[in-house]
This record gives C-alpha cells, sequence and structure tokens, in this order.
C-alpha cells in the first residue's frame, strides 16, 4: 500500500473521539485488540474457542453466531469491532439500528490484514501500536513468501470439514495463506468463504496435498491412491488452527504450515 494512501486512510477512519468502552465482536479481534496493547479498552468479547490471558475476567456478549443483545447493550460500549462472519445476519440488521459506532474488518488477504492492524489501532487510539505491529508483520510475511515460493505451485486441498465436505474459497484469507507456503487452492474460484464441495470434485482436481484438522479426515482419503496426495503420501496434519483467526499469531500459524508442506526448505 501506497503510504501516503495509508495515511490518508488512517485519518479517514480514525474515531472523533477517543473510545474508552470497546466491545469485540469476533475471537481474531480479541486477539488484535490484545496484541495492539489495547485490551484496557474491552468491556465484552464474543466467545468462541480459548480466550487470551488478558480478557479471561471479561464478560461474554455470546458465543460465535448468537450474539446477546440485551447483554451486549448493558455493557454501554462506544464501539463495536465486527467480523461479519461472527455474527448473523438479522442481528447485524439490529445492531445498525442501535446507533452504537462500528468498525467492520473482514479482510481477505495478508496484505489486507496488516492494514486493517493500523486501522483497527486507529479506531482504539493506538495508530503508533498499529503502524508497528504491521511493520513486522509485512517484514516477516515478505520473508516468508520468498523462502517458500515455488515455480509451479502445489494444488492443495484443503478441508474445513468431512461430512458434509467443506473447504475454504477462493476470497477466504486461509487460501491466500496457501499461497505463501508455495501452494494454490484447487477451490480458489470458488467465491463463498466456505463451499460444500462434493468428493467426485475433490477428486476430479487431483491435489497434490490435502490438509486435515485430524489424522481420521486424513486416512479416509486412503482409499484414492489415485489422488496425486495420497500416492505421494501428502496427507498433512493442519499444525495449528490460528490459520482460522486472522490475527497477528496468524502468522505463527502460517510459518508451521509452511514447515509441514516443505520441510525441505
Amino acid at each position: 500500500m501506497n503510504r501516503l494512501f495509508a495515511c490518508l486512510l488512517l485519518a479517514f477512519v480514525s474515531p472523533a473521539q477517543a473510545v474508552e468502552r470497546v466491545v469485540s465482536l469476533a475471537p481474531s479481534l480479541t486477539e488484535i485488540v490484545v496484541e495492539l496493547g489495547a485490551s484496557d479498552l474491552l468491556v465484552g468479547v464474543l466467545d468462541g474457542g480459548e480466550r487470551p490471558a488478558e480478557v479471561a475476567g471479561l464478560p461474554s456478549v455470546g458465543r460465535y453466531g448468537q450474539l446477546e443483545m440485551e447483554r451486549l447493550l448493558s455493557l454501554k460500549p462506544d464501539l463495536l469491532l465486527l467480523w461479519p462472519g461472527s455474527v448473523g445476519v438479522a442481528q447485524r440488521t439490529q445492531l445498525k439500528h442501535l446507533g452504537i459506532p462500528t468498525y467492520t474488518v473482514e479482510p481477505q488477504s495478508l496484505d489486507q490484514l496488516a492494514a486493517q492492524f493500523e486501522q483497527v489501532a486507529a479506531q482504539l487510539g493506538r495508530a503508533e501500536a498499529g503502524q508497528r505491529m504491521a511493520q513486522v508483520f509485512s517484514t516477516r510475511l515478505n520473508t516468508l513468501r520468498q523462502r517458500y515460493r515455488r515455480e509451479v505451485p502445489l494444488r492443495v486441498f484443503y478441508q474445513v470439514w468431512d461430512r458434509p465436505l467443506y473447504t475454504v474459497g477462493g476470497g477466504q484469507i486461509i487460501s491466500d495463506a496457501l499461497k505463501v507456503c508455495g501452494g494454490e487452492n484447487v477451490f480458489a474460484d470458488l467465491p463463498l468463504a466456505a463451499p460444500q464441495v462434493s468428493l467426485e470434485s475433490v477428486l476430479q482436481r487431483n491435489p497434490d496435498v490435502i490438509l486435515a484438522s485430524s489424522t481420521a479426515q486424513l486416512d479416509a482419503w486412503r482409499v484414492w491412491p489415485q489422488v496425486a496426495a495420497v500416492a505421494h503420501g501428502q496427507l498433512l496434519q493442519i499444525p495449528d488452527n490460528g490459520l482460522e483467526r486472522p490475527s497477528g499469531q496468524m502468522l505463527d500459524a502460517i510459518e508451521k504450515l509452511c514447515a509441514v508442506m516443505a520441510p525441505e526448505r
């Protein structure tokens, strides 16, 4: 991103007055706030997995997809941080009518994620921390890209779930993470973030690598020896579920993934 454009963007999204009571409506956004050193501003969080220690005692406003609106209002937030997928459509419409300032974050690439560290930090009045975090993230990201770049990318099937079979589409940030590690999502042409796919379509696209979260899910593919990933022993377990939470820690998860996909590098 052009530096001048970044500065103008930060000026545009900066809040008119300092916020004091922030509610995070996604675990990944909670992590970003903590990573920015701004957990003191949080008064409530949406749960979804283990919390960072810094916010272990904060009130919950519900769980992923199940926002408790009354509990949220009782906390009297002056800023909501929203990841659209973490709150249902009907409740997102309700939030719009509440008049609470809301900042929406939905990066589809790792470069966008780095830029949004700065933007979220500006919303919180911690602009310098956001700039530092974005710079460190981008530098490490570029190092990984150079290290694991391939002339011919590995064709990768990233399995989110097995029954039914779900994967990630091209607009999902995990798809960009695969590129960092020298891979290419075989379903990058699908626009949905988490599309359901058929077994036949996976077999037809014949991935070089299959990634899944458990050995049981991977072992189920062994009945298809004609698939390149099976034939070449490239049934790989996803080493860190931090890939599913777009925050600063995601880069550590990507580094572990790259090491699994290309241990020779």
